[in-house]
């Protein structure tokens, strides 16, 4: 197992739809100024979040449930930016619409700018024949507010190549998650 390039990213991404929208070369600006960068690097893809985000409160003292997530533990915007409070998170999903190949296996890490900040990106591994808007996790750490900017970079996805095609792919059992638009819930 390998991982891929830049160059491979920009031809699977022309010729396979792989990343849509796609960005061939890293943004630092725009006419606005200076961006959390995003787009292709040289051994991964820079990804963006979207103006969507769920904001995590604990005002109906619900009990965080992966099997019976309470839908109500969420405030839902839609902003540039994303105030998450002190010692929580907030939900967001991805610009791009991620394909991922069948031969192919993606890890995620956040950016070191918000690292640096006390916010942690997480996101699961994508595996192969996955496709859908990423839903992105941020978590403060911080005993204070934290921004999140929509439309600039957020985490950078790595494409590990397999020596050989896998037997079941995402796509084969049908998973959950499958094509999944807009910021996605945890489903039992």
């Amino acid at each position: 197992m390998g991982i891929k390039s830049d160059s491979w990213i920009r031809r699977m991404a022309d010729e396979k739809g792989m990343i849509e929208p796609f960005e061939s070369q890293q943004v630092r600006h725009s006419d606005e100024g200076r961006l959390i960068s995003y787009g292709t690097s040289s051994y991964g893809y820079d990804i963006r979040c979207s103006d969507e985000f769920k904001i995590f409160t604990n005002i109906n003292s619900a009990v965080v449930d992966p099997k019976n997530f309470d839908e109500n533990s969420f405030v839902d915007i839609k902003s540039d930016v994303c105030i998450i409070p002190p010692n929580s998170f907030a939900l967001a999903r991805t610009v791009e619409y991620l394909r991922i190949p069948r031969d192919v296996l993606t890890i995620c890490l956040g950016k070191s700018t918000y690292a640096r900040c006390g916010i942690i990106v997480n996101v699961t591994p994508l595996e192969p024949e996955w496709e859908g808007h990423v839903t992105l996790e941020f978590s403060n750490t911080t005993p204070l507010p934290a921004k999140i900017y929509a439309n600039e970079g957020v985490a950078q996805i790595l494409f590990l190549g397999a020596d050989e095609i896998c037997e079941t792919s995402y796509g084969d059992r049908g998973g959950k998650y499958q094509g999944q638009t807009g910021v996605t819930l945890p489903k039992a």
